[in-house]
């Protein structure tokens, strides 16, 4: 089995000392690398095994925090905290830049060969670091479905890959269209796929018994959307280059 190599790392964002988790594969040398961005409800272990696994694959992954090492499991406590964010690019491209500065900073890092992957609002963060021109090899995102401010789409340097339940009441068809006709009208190459029957956060296992209206884990999809991401990765940002 492979040995993967992690330790938390500290690091200062949007006001807050942020906690995430590197993950190193096996060896010295410089390997590409990918940011992994977490779901509204902060950086738990879910998010960290993602690294552990893009690590395994060869990867050095970082995920990286949105809420200075909170974890929220009160939903309006959540929104309060994510809905202002998810308002302001700014503070997301803050957040963003931040974690690239940690991944880059990592000796095994090759720059020149960084991904982003993310969820829900890390998912936002990604688009927001391609919308600022970062010399990004790939983005991809789950439900997050989210546009910029007109024309900055144009930045984006690398394809994007989105993935969004079909009964995400979060995303609805009105906002994949607008997503849609953003990532087009910039010429960007760009994907979208729609996953049968699946809610909003239908990637994450259930935390707790909490029902919550339009939220529901797809166990077959999320394992088709992970799959998906490192299909995007292999294609955009091989190992073995």
């Amino acid at each position: 089995m492979t040995t993967v190599t992690t330790r938390t790392v500290e690091y200062p964002a949007d006001g807050l000392t942020m906690v995430g988790h590197l993950a190193l594969p096996p060896g010295a040398d410089h390997r590409p690398a990918v940011l992994v961005g977490p779901e509204g409800p902060g950086l738990n272990d879910f998010q960290r095994r993602r690294a552990d696994a893009l690590a395994e694959l060869g990867y050095v992954a970082l995920a990286f925090d949105i809420n200075g090492g909170r974890w929220f499991t009160d939903p309006e406590e959540m929104l309060a905290h994510t809905t202002p964010l998810l308002a302001s690019p700014d503070r997301m491209r803050g957040i963003g830049h931040a974690a690239l500065d940690v991944l880059r900073a990592e000796p095994r890092t090759d720059p020149d060969r960084i991904a982003a992957v993310g969820y829900g609002t890390g998912g936002a963060i990604a688009l927001e670091l391609g919308r600022d021109g970062v010399n990004l090899r790939a983005i991809g995102t789950v439900n997050a479905l989210t546009t910029g401010r007109p024309g900055e789409a144009a930045h984006i340097r690398c394809p994007v890959w989105a993935g969004v339940g079909s009964e995400d009441p979060i995303m609805p068809p009105a906002q994949r269209d607008a997503f849609a006709a953003e990532m087009q009208a910039a010429g960007v190459d760009w994907r979208l796929v729609v996953y049968g029957g699946a809610l909003h956060a239908f990637h994450h296992p259930p935390v707790d018994h909490t029902v919550r209206p339009g939220v529901g884990h797809h166990p077959r999809h999320a394992q088709r959307a992970w799959r998906d991401v490192v299909d995007l990765l292999a294609e955009c940002l091989p190992v073995t280059e």
